[in-house]
């Protein structure tokens, strides 16, 4: 794994963290691109991997797109507007589609403040908890551009299709309480107990089945889009399996003999 992203599995729960601090975390360039790809590939082919935390290092949690390329016109924002668009769609945009293919549920403890891509990174996440010292902005207008990583999907998801409007159009910053109120985090906690906030949420999702917490995953993603009737014909599915699993007779025992399940994926 490369070291952009710290790759780090502590039981069942796996930490990456954007390790790029003296660029504040850019994820426009290709090797953050390649390692994110990589570390959700990897995830995904690890049973044991029943959580994610994502996180940056240092001050921030994601600047988002690299300014200074923009400013020179190099890497993914260089070329015609037909490279561009390339760029675009076999750049960044990887990210957005390989978090959304993120088999197990994935937790932003964001550090810091998270800017344009950084914020919708965030939002590829499936539960968002805050420091005090983060801040959120959809901030593409400021840079006299518009959500190119999915933002304008992902964000109204998160927040609502009035305040994603209100973020977007006018590229302001929020703070972490206002993140709080607004529903974009579920969380706000001391900078210094963030990580172990998260680690504690994700213990919590890692104690239960995790075949059974990745097929759950897949129905709320899925149910983002697909209709309610064919929602419960994948929902009658997967159930089917979960009905078969070794794991379901092990919670079935556990909770009536009221004593804490142990699961192996199986």
């Amino acid at each position: 794994m490369s070291d952009v992203v710290i790759y780090d599995q502590d039981g069942a729960v796996v930490t990456l963290t954007l390790n790029l601090p003296e660029t504040r975390n850019p994820i426009s360039d290709p090797g953050m691109i390649d390692a994110l790809e990589a570390a959700v590939a990897r995830i995904n082919a690890d049973m044991t991997v029943r959580a994610v935390i994502l996180t940056g290092a240092g001050s921030a949690f994601s600047s988002g797109g690299n300014v200074k390329h923009m400013r020179d016109r190099v890497g993914m924002f260089g070329g015609s507007p037909a490279s561009v668009r390339n760029g675009y769609r076999n750049g960044i945009q990887r990210i957005p589609l390989a978090l959304n293919a993120l088999e197990v549920p994935a937790i932003a403890a964001v550090n810091g403040p998270a800017i344009g891509a950084g914020c919708d990174l965030t939002c590829m996440c499936d539960i968002r908890i805050a420091s005090t010292d983060a801040t959120f902005a959809e901030s593409f207008v400021k840079v006299g551009i518009i959500p190119g990583d999915g933002g304008a999907w992902l964000l109204p998801r998160a927040v609502g299709l009035s305040r994603a409007c209100e973020m977007a159009f006018t590229g302001e910053s929020i703070d972490a309480r206002t993140a709080l109120a607004w529903g974009l985090v579920s969380d706000v906690v001391a900078p210094d107990e963030l990580l172990p906030a998260a680690r504690r949420l994700a213990a919590r999702i890692a104690a239960n089945p995790p075949q059974v917490l990745r097929m759950t995953k897949r129905l709320i993603r899925e149910g983002q889009h697909m209709r309610l009737d064919s929602l419960l014909e994948l929902s009658a599915s997967m159930q089917a399996i979960a009905h078969h699993t070794k794991d379901h007779e092990e919670a079935v025992s556990a909770l009536l003999e009221k004593r804490e399940g142990v699961f192996h994926g199986e």
